[in-house]
């Protein structure tokens, strides 16, 4: 690629080069960034991308374009300092002029004939793309979670056994051998108590009590507990869509599900200036495979945010596993719990996260009757 692109005629007009017209037939959104972050080309899929004109991305330059502090600045900071072509997989791009954020892959790479420029180039994941790897583990879930239930069936009687010959030899034994007896029953019951949480896991379908749900009105109750307890010195915002269908399911669940997302957020805020966002958006034309030809639309979407630390690079493709956590002490079934619940109502549940900002969203069909939030 040459710089012919930024050559102007001699009346002052830009050129219109070869060059200029390959980049308009990419499918890829194409910038060129000079200094201080200025656009100074910008490609049809670029425009589309971030929702606005290439007039209006020259004038208002990169910065202006993604939010603070994005990725993508530092990306491009870096590749000026060093000159090399870099890569950077799976860059969520929170875009204010374009709505809900984009998940994308980046290359930038610095011009031969003018290192100063940096073009970029960003290839927007597919929808598809972002769920399948949840779908995948969804499905692992569920084989864990038969595989657990069996294992319950199979424990729980020895360990019952167990427990009462510990009863026993407690009850007739010498002051140092008591003590082993009580340990063994002790044992007994976190075994036990450890095969109850397991049994969540199991393959049962919506209760009966299920029905179609306000969704919003599901948060605010959330936003009330988390305000009276975890969450009391944190700042909740809420940014809601008027236009949100009900849901059918269970209220108690749902509840449950979106507590352990709170809760997530709450535990992950920095101790001073800790906010938690939660948005729902109505998104046309998300549609999940359920089997043979079958479609179900998903146009339901909750994000719950945080601007906390951000999750270690190597739990976030595991992270909804049972077991899998970064807390001290946690248990890692409350996220395995969310997936679990929202997988039943027929949904999808996904992280993205990085430094200073988290966001789970999830996915939910609306109630056959499509009725709209009162």
């Amino acid at each position: 690629m040459s710089t012919a692109l930024l050559q102007e005629t001699p009346g002052g007009e830009t050129a219109v080069s070869f060059d200029s017209a390959i980049l308009d037939a990419l499918p890829l959104a194409v910038l060129l960034i000079g200094r201080d972050g200025a656009v100074l080309h910008a490609n049809p899929a670029a425009e589309e991308l971030f929702g606005t004109s290439r007039a209006m991305l020259a004038k208002i330059g990169l910065p202006g374009i993604v939010a603070p502090f994005s990725n993508l600045i530092a990306l491009v900071d870096q590749v000026r300092q060093d000159g090399q072509i870099m890569f950077e997989h799976g860059v969520e791009l929170n875009l204010p002029r374009a709505g809900a954020p984009r998940l994308v892959d980046v290359r930038a790479a610095p011009l031969v004939q003018e290192p100063d420029l940096i073009v970029l180039s960003l290839a927007v994941r597919t929808v598809a793309e972002q769920l399948g790897r949840h779908l995948q583990q969804r499905d692992a879930g569920r084989a864990n979670a038969a595989m657990a239930a069996t294992l319950a069936h199979e424990v729980r009687n020895p360990l019952s056994g167990i427990r009462g010959a510990a009863q026993l030899l407690e009850s007739g034994a010498n002051q140092s051998d008591k003590a082993l007896a009580r340990m063994i029953r002790d044992e007994s019951d976190r075994i036990a108590a450890l095969i109850d949480r397991m049994e969540i896991f199991g393959d049962e379908p919506i209760p009966h009590g299920a029905a179609s749900l306000n969704v919003h009105e599901l948060l605010d109750h959330m936003q009330l507990v988390a305000k009276s307890g975890f969450a009391g010195q944190a700042e909740i915002r809420i940014e809601y869509d008027p236009s949100l269908p009900l849901v059918h399911g269970s209220r108690d669940e749902l509840i449950q599900a979106f507590l352990n997302l709170f809760k997530n957020a709450a535990e992950a805020l920095p101790a001073r200036g800790g906010v938690i966002t939660v948005r729902t958006r109505y998104e046309h034309g998300l549609q999940l495979h359920s089997g043979g030809r079958s479609r179900v639309q998903l146009p339901i979407a909750i994000r719950v945010e945080d601007n906390g630390a951000g999750i270690a690079e190597d739990l976030r493709d595991c992270l909804f596993e049972p077991f899998v956590t970064g807390k001290s002490g946690g248990t890692g079934l409350g996220l395995a719990l969310v997936a679990k619940i929202i997988a039943d109502h027929g949904g999808v549940v996904d992280v993205e996260s990085e430094r200073g900002n988290t966001v789970f969203r999830v996915l939910l069909p609306a109630a056959r009757d499509g009725s709209p939030v009162p």
